[in-house]
C-alpha cells in the first residue's frame, strides 16, 4: 500500500482513539466525587447511560412538582370566588334590611327626638324586705286598703261640722294642733259667727280670743277672717265646690281643699296630712316627701272612687296604731303586709298598751261622732 494512502488512515485512527478519551475526561471532571455514584474517567461506556438516567429523573421530578403546584392564576381563583360570593350575600342582606326599614324612616318626622327605650319596672322592697315590682306593690297597697276598710268601717273626718263653711274653717284651724282641740274650740266660734258675713264683720281681737286654744291664733284669725271676706265678696257667701277656687282663698292649700271637696261636696280627693304621709312611706307606696308629689303617686295606685275613704282609713290607722314614735307593730292587723314591721313594739301585750282612742278604750276626737262610731265622744273644752 502506498504511504500516501496509509497516512490518512493512521491519522483518522488516532483521532478516533483520542475522541473517547477526551469525552471520558470531560465526564470524569463533571461527575460527583467519591461514593458509588462516582463515574470513572476510564469507563466512558457506563458514564453515558447514568448521565442520561439522572437527567431523565430530574426532568420527571420537575414535571411532577409542576403538576402538583397550581398555576398562579388558578391558585387564588377559589378563595376569590368564595370572597366575592360572601360579599355579594352581605350586600343583598344589607339591601333587604334597608328596604324593610325604609317605610319606618319615611314615617318618622324629620328632626324628631330618638325614641327612648322602655324603662325596666322599678323594683322596691315589700313585706319582709323581699324585692317587689311596681305591679306587686300596687296589689299589696290595694289589699292593705281592703284590710283597713274591715278594721275601720266607721272611718270618717274627725272634725265636727254641719256645712261646708264650718268644715272649711275647722280644717284651717287644725294646722299644728289636734282635731280634738279644734272640735273643742269651734262650737264657740260658730255660735258667735254662724255665717261668712258675720265673721267678715267681726272684731279680730274677739276672734283671736275664741280660737286661742288652737295655737298660732293671730295668724289663724287673719286667715279665717280673710276667707270670710272672700266668700262674701267673691262667692256670694257660699263655699265654692272647685279646687281651683278653694286654693285661692287665704290659708287654703290642696290638703284643705281636698278635705272640703271630699267630705262636703262628695268630690274624691287624697288628703296628705302628717299621718297620711308618714304611713304611705312606711308602706313603701311612695318615697316622696312633698305633699303634692305624694298625692300624685298615691292617686295613681288607687281608683278615684277610693281616694276620700282611703285618706280616712290611713289617717285613722296612723292615729290609733301606727304612731310616729312608737308604732304598735305587735297589735297591727296589717303587719304581714307592712315592709316596716319591726320599727315599733312587736310584743303583742306591750303593743296593745300603745293603742289610742277607741282602739285603746278611750274617747275619740269628735264631740259629735257619727252614729256608727264604736268609741266614746270627746269631752267639751274644760270637761273631764
Amino acid at each position: 500500500m502506498p504511504e500516501s494512502q496509509s497516512a490518512p488512515k493512521a491519522t483518522r485512527a488516532a483521532k478516533t482513539r483520542r475522541a473517547p478519551e477526551a469525552e471520558g475526561a470531560a465526564t470524569a471532571e463533571n461527575a460527583p466525587q467519591g461514593g458509588s455514584e462516582a463515574v470513572s474517567a476510564s469507563d466512558p461506556a457506563s458514564a453515558a447511560p447514568k448521565k442520561r438516567a439522572a437527567a431523565k429523573g430530574a426532568a420527571a421530578a420537575k414535571k411532577s412538582a409542576a403538576s402538583k403546584k397550581p398555576a398562579p392564576g388558578k391558585e387564588q381563583s377559589a378563595p376569590a370566588k368564595n370572597q366575592a360570593a360572601s360579599e355579594s350575600a352581605a350586600r343583598a342582606k344589607r339591601a333587604a334590611k334597608s328596604d324593610a326599614a325604609a317605610p319606618k324612616r319615611a314615617a318618622k318626622p324629620r328632626g324628631a327626638a330618638p325614641a327612648k327605650q322602655a324603662a325596666a319596672p322599678k323594683v322596691g322592697r315589700g313585706a319582709g324586705g323581699k324585692p317587689e315590682s311596681r305591679a306587686a306593690m300596687v296589689r299589696r297597697a290595694r289589699r292593705i286598703n281592703r284590710e283597713l276598710a274591715e278594721v275601720y268601717p266607721y272611718a270618717h273626718p274627725e272634725l265636727d261640722f254641719r256645712n261646708p263653711y264650718e268644715l272649711l274653717l275647722a280644717t284651717v284651724l287644725s294646722a299644728q294642733t289636734t282635731d280634738l282641740r279644734v272640735n273643742q274650740t269651734t262650737p264657740g266660734l260658730f255660735a258667735a259667727y254662724p255665717t261668712p258675713e258675720d265673721l267678715a264683720a267681726a272684731n279680730p281681737e274677739e276672734v283671736e280670743a275664741i280660737i286661742r286654744p288652737t295655737g298660732f291664733f293671730r295668724a289663724k284669725a287673719k286667715s279665717i277672717m280673710g276667707i270670710a271676706v272672700a266668700l262674701r265678696d267673691e262667692f256670694g257667701g257660699e263655699v265654692p265646690g272647685r279646687l281651683e277656687d278653694l286654693v285661692k282663698l287665704p290659708g287654703v292649700g290642696r290638703k284643705t281643699a281636698n278635705v272640703v271637696l271630699g267630705n262636703a261636696f262628695g268630690v274624691p280627693g287624697i288628703t296628705v296630712d302628717t299621718h297620711f304621709g308618714r304611713l304611705v312611706r312606711r308602706f313603701k307606696w311612695t318615697e316622696q316627701e312633698d305633699p303634692v308629689k305624694v298625692e300624685a303617686e298615691i292617686c295613681a295606685i288607687f281608683p278615684k272612687s277610693e281616694w276620700t275613704m282611703l285618706s280616712h282609713r290611713v289617717v285613722f290607722h296612723g292615729r290609733r296604731i301606727c304612731h310616729s314614735r312608737k308604732p304598735a307593730c305587735g297589735a297591727c292587723p296589717i303587719a304581714p303586709l307592712c315592709p316596716s314591721y319591726g320599727e315599733g313594739e312587736t310584743d303583742p301585750e306591750k303593743a296593745r298598751k300603745l293603742l289610742k282612742y277607741e282602739k285603746g278604750g278611750f274617747p275619740g276626737q269628735r264631740l259629735s261622732p257619727p252614729p256608727d262610731y264604736p268609741g266614746l265622744p270627746a269631752p267639751p273644752l274644760g270637761g273631764a
